[in-house]
């Protein structure tokens, strides 16, 4: 049954797809993005071109103040972005103290002032080795207390939860999206590093596929 949803849609190829699922499912989409400081701050460019072009609102809210609480990880200037695939160790760098939680909790705000009735997130499967706040588990808690945090219940929902890259791709592919339209690199240069985590981690889903990224690269493995 369609509803009036808000995705929080960073402008990456995960929230890009989440964001036209919902779209193509008939739901009522309010786009929300955050600027925490992240230094790949060029993905929230690409996500208000892709709201403007679609006719979607779309909030994005400056929580800079905030990283004195969410330092420490490297997509937020605490040292330099390491290469590599996911499962490595090295991406534990990373990791944006309580970011999801954080997150989670002020789209839960804005879901209750437009009345929405649910917030969307792209945590996915490829994610559960690294970062904690996109796992199962954490997603089902912070589902529970988002549902008794208000007089309004809020769910909680990650449609891709257990999916990979390869199957949010696939999805994607199906409904004919562009992906020249995201930015995935943590690094924010002009072009895609290509050797990041989440360049590699993208790459393989398009290779999987035989499907050529259309985003510029400084590197292809």
């Amino acid at each position: 049954m369609p509803e009036r949803v808000v995705v929080i849609y960073s402008g990456g190829m995960d929230s890009f797809t989440l964001l036209h699922r919902a779209l193509s499912e008939g739901h009522e989409v309010h786009a929300l993005s955050f600027d925490y400081g992240q230094r790949h701050v060029r993905e929230l460019k690409s996500a208000s071109d892709v709201c403007e072009q679609l006719g979607l609102p779309h909030k994005v809210i400056d929580i800079r103040s905030m990283k004195a609480v969410m330092a420490g990880s490297a997509l937020t200037g605490g040292g330099d972005v390491p290469e590599g695939h996911y499962e490595e160790a090295s991406m534990k760098s990373t990791v944006v103290p309580n970011r999801n939680m954080i997150l989670l909790s002020l789209a839960t705000g804005y879901a209750v002032t437009v009345e929405a009735d649910a917030v969307w997130f792209g945590a996915h499967g490829g994610d559960h080795a690294i970062y904690p706040d996109c796992r199962p588990e954490f997603v089902e808690k912070m589902d529970a207390v988002c549902r008794i945090a208000n007089y309004e219940p809020v769910r909680i929902e990650a449609p891709y939860i257990r999916a990979s890259k390869t199957d949010i791709l696939a999805d994607g592919l199906a409904m004919g999206l562009d992906y020249s339209q995201t930015w995935t690199c943590y690094n924010g240069r002009e072009k895609a590093c290509g050797v990041c985590g989440s360049c590699v981690e993208r790459l393989e889903a398009f290779a999987a596929h035989g499907v050529t990224d259309p985003l510029p690269y400084e590197a292809r493995n």
